[in-house]
């Protein structure tokens, strides 16, 4: 296709059109990448972010707007939880397409809540992500942030967990009782902290007591404008009465051989690549990586193509990023 007839194409996408017309476009993209054409790649892509511009900006001021209040330790004067500003938030995210899906009905369901609740129904609102670490996990709950518009909130266990008798029950109630009535993403990362199994050893103390009081929470949780996801590493170390307050269970894996290709070329889709490189084969050898690992290769591989004044990214480059991060274990 020639090049004016591709920009006249991307010109004519509307900001709302459906995610399936979104990812050909950016199909399209990838394919202009793999056929070295660089300027091409980047002025098309341009062309969707400013196409998709006002939709941001409608999302930023929303999330604006609504800015929660974060409760307090009292005793230490210290915020339990901290904003992240949207402008912060990761959100491109590759995934397999049987989890993009997934994320794809969590986001559609919150944002049709009235409708749904018209009919009696209620959208999935309380999110458990699990998998290994660097898969994804805590910056999955950052893009359904920036998808939805909400303000995203992230519990400090730092502050919440106190040695004083009584005190991380009453913050974790505080958490729940004031940011459940706002608008946001209430993100509790590494969750296993507060909601190990009760089975565990013998204690019978405070952190007993905080994974009553959790389970008693989430299951009261109903935010009228809000979600709550929970994040861990140790999935099996969680107190098994948690699954059962969750709406919507998702394991965020490793990647695959075709979600790695994917994670490569977008991380160097600003950078020149020598066109004899086999993707496929780079993939393969990255197997078992996690998405955080294969980004690292790729902005490692960038840097070194850059430092050697090479003019591009070859074999070599890469070869040399994943040498490093296999013999330092990532």
């Amino acid at each position: 296709m020639k090049q004016e007839t591709l920009i006249r194409l991307f010109k004519s996408i509307e900001s709302d059109s459906s995610d399936d017309l979104m990812k050909m476009a950016y199909k399209i993209i990838d394919e202009e990448v793999e056929k070295g054409h660089y300027i091409l790649s980047e002025k098309l892509k341009k062309i969707l972010e400013n196409r998709t511009r006002k939709d941001k900006h409608l999302k930023r001021e929303l999330s604006n707007i609504f800015q929660p209040k974060i409760p307090e330790n009292t005793r230490i004067k210290s915020q339990l939880a901290i904003t992240v500003d949207r402008d912060f938030l990761r959100h491109d995210m590759i995934l397999p397409e049987s989890i993009e899906s997934k994320f794809n009905r969590i986001e559609k369901e919150f944002i049709a809540r009235d409708r749904l609740a018209h009919h009696g129904l209620k959208p999935r609102q309380k999110i458990l992500f699990y998998g290994a670490p660097g898969c994804g996990k805590s910056m999955g709950a950052e893009r359904i942030a920036w998808n939805t518009g909400l303000p995203f909130v992230k519990v400090r266990f730092d502050a919440m967990i106190s040695s004083y008798l009584g005190e991380s029950l009453s913050n974790l109630r505080k958490i729940f009782e004031e940011l459940s009535s706002q608008p946001c993403v209430l993100l509790l990362d590494e969750f296993d902290i507060i909601a190990k199994s009760r089975t565990f050893g013998q204690d019978v103390g405070e952190m007993y007591r905080i994974v009553n009081m959790l389970l008693y929470l989430l299951e009261e949780y109903n935010s009228p404008s809000g979600l709550l996801i929970a994040t861990t590493n140790l999935e099996k170390s969680l107190d098994k009465a948690i699954f059962r307050r969750f709406d919507e269970i998702i394991e965020i894996s490793k990647p695959g051989t075709e979600e790695i290709i994917r994670l490569l070329k977008q991380t160097l889709l600003s950078q020149r690549c020598d066109k004899t490189i086999s993707w496929s084969n780079i993939a393969s050898e990255m197997e078992g990586f996690s998405a955080a690992l294969v980004v690292k290769v790729a902005q490692n591989a960038a840097k070194l193509a850059i430092l050697n004044n090479t003019g591009q990214i070859g074999i070599n480059e890469i070869k040399s990023a994943l040498g490093e991060v296999e013999q330092h274990g990532g």
